[in-house]
């Protein structure tokens, strides 16, 4: 088959790969808050979803077993597709929350399975000097998404539930929430079309298992040499801490923004969370990103270690003084939020490095940037599953507050934690 220049297809891959992620993990808070979903149900169910993202390394092996990356490809973007479309089904029939969930967790499930494939793909269909070359698209266009779904479709969702609410006011946001889900199905099903044609097969890697019980003596054997690393317990402590706060209250920010001002809240309207949230905030997200990495290479991460824990949860007492005071002013509160991503992005690209210099060397380094990474989400996701219970017992002030003191471990290990290897800018 013809090689197509790697332009066709890499934007339009992680963008398809960005739209499930961000529409259960983000989009879908605000859904069910809309839908009249209580706090603690929210908060649990849209943590826990995300799971496969993070252990994926566990199947990642079988997919080198059976059919071309292209094909799991395909096959799961077109399931995404047909299960968004299943969910704007779902919305309108009563006591329907059980099968939301349960639809959206083969959503994560095939998006997860997605993401392995696709970056198989890169990995394999074209060179190193094309993947680094390219590699700034990557990012581009997954955030893209994030701007699309948080940003533009939160955004039309509260236009569409102010036009419906003149006509069924009673389900006004179930009928804007169907759209919305038609939509990402509907676009997933295009991409999946589109992919057809240009997505390359990908190869199989040279170390690839030629069977199932010699996929599992690998998977056992990587497992082994991770666990068996230097300081790799306490690189695993600091990993789960440094996302403490942000796992711990990221659930709960997009209900805070969207609360009426008497129940503690800050009353914004959807269409000001997409914009604000949504679309500003990852765009501050990506330039906070890019100064961070530069700031890394100008001093190297050892030296930065301690300031970029700083950068990263500090802001997170943006909220607390919110909560505190209310402030009814939109550009406050957009500048603070900016602030606050901006903070965001710096930091949290020296957790990224450091699971990259000091967790992934050695004999399977992406092997073990993916057990990082996923020990990372689950640092992230277990937190967020009890943000909501708690709310509910003492309100969005001493919730914000605690979220601040549960980044104290964070401060502590960055100032301690051993470097393995050399972080210095070469």
């Amino acid at each position: 088959m013809r090689a197509h220049n790697p332009i066709t297809w890499i934007p339009s891959a992680y963008f398809a790969m960005g739209l499930p992620f961000v529409a259960i993990s983000l989009a879908s808070v605000i859904m069910l808050a809309d839908l009249g979903v209580d706090e603690a149900s929210i908060t649990f169910w849209t943590s826990l979803l995300i799971l496969p993202y993070s252990i994926k390394p566990l199947w990642s092996p079988l997919l080198e077993l059976y059919f071309t990356k292209k094909a799991f490809v395909l096959v799961c973007q077109a399931i995404c597709g047909m299960c968004f479309g299943l969910l704007a089904f779902l919305l309108p029939i009563p006591d329907s929350f059980a099968w939301l969930i349960a639809v959206m967790a083969v959503i994560t499930f095939s998006g997860a399975t997605n993401d392995i494939a696709t970056d198989g793909i890169y990995l394999t269909a074209i060179d190193k000097k094309t993947q680094a070359e390219y590699i700034g698209w990557q990012g581009a266009f997954y955030n893209l998404a994030k701007v699309l779904v948080n940003g533009g479709l939160v955004y039309l969702a509260g236009t569409l539930i102010r036009y419906f609410e003149a006509t069924s006011p009673g389900n006004a946001a179930t009928y804007a929430w169907m759209v919305i889900m038609s939509i990402i199905g509907g676009a997933l099903l295009c991409l999946t079309a589109y992919h057809w044609f240009f997505l390359p097969t990908g190869s199989r890697n040279d170390d690839s298992p030629a069977d199932f019980r010699q996929a599992m003596v690998s998977l056992y054997d990587v497992f082994k040499d991770f666990f068996t690393k230097r300081h790799i317990w306490l690189y695993i402590l600091f990993i789960v801490c440094y996302r403490l706060t942000e796992g711990f209250a990221v659930k709960m920010v997009p209900l805070f923004l969207k609360a009426p001002v008497d129940a503690g809240g800050l009353g914004l309207s959807n269409e000001a969370i997409g914009l604000i949230y949504g679309t500003l905030g990852t765009g501050a997200f990506i330039l906070g990103s890019i100064l961070g990495g530069y700031y890394i290479a100008r001093f190297g991460l050892k030296k930065v270690l301690f300031s970029l824990v700083c950068i990263f949860n500090i802001p997170f007492a943006i909220y607390f003084l919110f909560a505190q005071f209310q402030p009814d002013s939109l550009v406050v509160i957009a500048s603070g939020l900016v602030l606050e991503y901006l903070c965001y992005g710096f930091g949290f690209v020296g957790l990224t490095l450091f699971m990259m210099q000091q967790v992934a060397p050695g004999k399977h380094p992406m092997a073990h940037y993916a057990f990082a990474s996923g020990i990372m989400n689950l640092g992230f996701m277990l937190p967020g599953m009890v943000s909501g219970m708690i709310f509910q017992h003492v309100g969005y002030e001493m919730f914000f507050l605690i979220a601040v003191v549960m980044s104290i471990p964070a401060f502590i290990l960055a100032a301690t934690v051993p470097f393995t290897h050399s972080s210095e800018s070469k």
